[in-house]
């Protein structure tokens, strides 16, 4: 889990700033009994200055996100929680994550999850049709490096044939050193840092699909184009021109979501490899649409 590890050391700095006020106050206090409430007041502060009160009590009606889980089997422990993924958008921000997502496992059945609007379809519109909200973070401020896990999107009518996005561009010409580059992870999703928060970060739906430049959004997260639908999809086979051509007319109801070291990789007959330090997969915070019906 990227962004509780980061925390971790951010609540570590608070506790020894407060250990070192303590030791240089003139009056006797027993630490031991003193420092366990600050420590908790520490913790607190930390998750909650990063997604204030999310997730809310309940949905905006005119935010389409995507409300039903229809497969989900990770064992991720402590973010295992399906619910989480269909709750709210509950970004951190540029530089820090969410604790409100649901994280896939790196392989096997868990590392595949399925959403959908209960029944209704996602249409194809003008532009960006969905957003999918992973739980990305700069490395820094200046950074064009990012700690994030990728993921496979693909979107099916009616839950069997899926197509996805076209992977052919991997790597973007890049050294294998910036693959933690956004730019060398073409087609993908999960690599753009979260904004939008329900809470404490709102926009319109208007706001949310607009471009920000260079491939980024206002409320950050990844956008996603039917246009874009690619037929030569090597994952799913029955991806052919017809299941692509009727997505693209009549919309999608079904979001499949997988890891990208579960699917493999054509060039190297492995899962798509990627720097991480975790024992899980993507953390997923949600799906938005632009229009449903």
């Amino acid at each position: 889990m990227k962004f509780k590890i980061k925390s971790f050391f951010k609540e570590l700095i608070h506790l020894l700033v407060l250990i070192l006020f303590l030791s240089c106050s003139g009056e006797k206090k027993n630490n031991e009994t003193d420092l366990l409430p600050l420590l908790l007041l520490t913790q607190t502060s930390s998750t909650s200055s990063a997604t204030g009160t999310c997730p809310p009590s309940s949905l905006p009606s005119d935010i389409p996100i995507a409300t039903t889980v229809v497969s989900a089997n990770s064992t991720v422990s402590g973010f295992n929680d399906p619910t989480k993924a269909i709750n709210g958008i509950c970004g951190g921000g540029e530089t820090s994550g969410s604790l409100d997502v649901y994280s896939l496992n790196l392989t096997g059945a868990g590392a595949t999850m399925i959403l959908s609007w209960g029944g209704k379809t996602v249409k194809n519109v003008s532009g960006t049709d969905f957003i999918v909200y992973e739980n990305p973070f700069k490395i820094s401020d200046t950074s064009d490096r990012y700690a994030f896990d990728p993921m496979v999107v693909q979107v099916s009518f009616d839950g069997s044939i899926y197509c996805g996005f076209n992977l052919s561009g991997f790597g973007g010409g890049l050294p294998s050193s910036d693959n933690n580059k956004i730019a060398y992870w073409p087609g993908f999703g999960g690599l753009r840092p979260v904004i939008y928060n329900m809470t404490s970060k709102l926009f319109t739906l208007d706001q949310l699909f607009t471009a920000s430049g260079s491939g980024f959004l206002t409320g950050g997260g990844d956008g996603f184009n039917l246009d874009d639908l690619s037929d030569s999809d090597t994952v799913n086979p029955a991806c052919n021109n017809t299941a692509k051509t009727n997505i693209q007319t009549n919309g999608f109801k079904y979001i499949k979501m997988i890891s990208a070291t579960a699917v493999t990789n054509p060039a190297t007959s492995a899962g798509y490899v990627y720097p991480h330090a975790y024992t899980n997969g993507p953390d997923i915070d949600g799906v938005v649409a632009k229009s449903v019906e």
